[in-house]
């Protein structure tokens, strides 16, 4: 039940005349506090009080729903839960070296791309590339499937890392959304071009990637430049990867975060 006295506990976490842990303040503190500050049913009548705790149990829980939970990076210490898909088959290992700060570093052949071997779906993907020398050709791919193929490339939806084309969003092997395409009806590579300016880093430095796939919406931050935004895709699921299209590249600070 609440009541004026515990409304403040809800609202507030805390009575601010009492100390939260013992030796937390001198007790000549807590003497002047409880000589300075009202008990709070002297603060406000029991009505507001009560209005107050029902309102942020509602903030709370708003917050609370939907809200992304601890991210999980995606590289620990090893490759485990990834595999490098291409043809004819190459190990993971082959193509991707975790070096001791954490670094990913990624050959840029044989064409191919690295997957998580789990699927997924409401989540958030965050990534750190860069061109450790001449800049070139890849992305991320998200709600990568198991149908139809386009070339080696799968059903995906892929954010372009190409140089000076970052953040183009490319529905691959039959994927689609509700927005038009930039490229014209029939195109070999169908693509949405980026709606800002470009917020590619140059050659060297990183860049951060944050792909937002929540229902059935795809939202593409490019170093905190809201790039791209598309709806109704289909497929709305599937497993996470990054191409390799014959230039070495690095990743790091790599999470896959699902919302609650």
């Amino acid at each position: 039940m609440v009541t004026p006295e515990n409304a403040w506990l809800l609202a507030f976490g805390h009575r601010p005349w009492v100390s939260r842990a013992a030796g937390e303040q001198p007790a000549a503190m807590n003497v002047i506090l409880r000589s300075l500050v009202p008990r709070p049913s002297s603060l406000l009548p029991s009505s507001l009080l009560l209005a107050a705790a029902v309102m942020v149990a509602a903030l709370a829980a708003t917050a609370s729903d939907g809200a992304p939970q601890s991210p999980n990076p995606a590289f620990a210490r090893d490759l485990a839960g990834w595999e490098f898909v291409t043809v004819p088959a190459v190990p993971i290992a082959q193509v991707c070296t975790i070096r001791p700060d954490g670094v990913v570093a990624v050959a840029g052949s044989p064409v191919g791309y690295i997957a998580t071997v789990a699927s997924h779906a409401n989540y958030r993907l965050r990534a750190e590339w860069r061109w450790p020398d001449k800049p070139g050709n890849g992305g991320a791919l998200v709600h990568i499937g198991s149908g139809p193929r386009d070339r080696q490339w799968p059903i995906c939806f892929q954010i372009q890392w190409k140089n000076t084309a970052v953040g183009d969003l490319l529905p691959m092997a039959g994927a689609s959304f509700a927005e038009a395409l930039s490229t014209p009806p029939g195109a070999k590579t169908p693509q949405l071009n980026h709606s800002a300016s470009d917020s590619e880093r140059p050659a060297g430095e990183w860049n951060s990637c944050d792909v937002t796939c929540r229902g059935d919406s795809i939202k593409v931050i490019v170093n905190g430049v809201l790039q791209n935004h598309v709806t109704r895709c289909s497929p709305g699921a599937g497993r996470v990867g990054f191409q390799l299209e014959g230039t070495p590249f690095e990743l790091r600070n790599v999470s896959i975060t699902p919302f609650r």
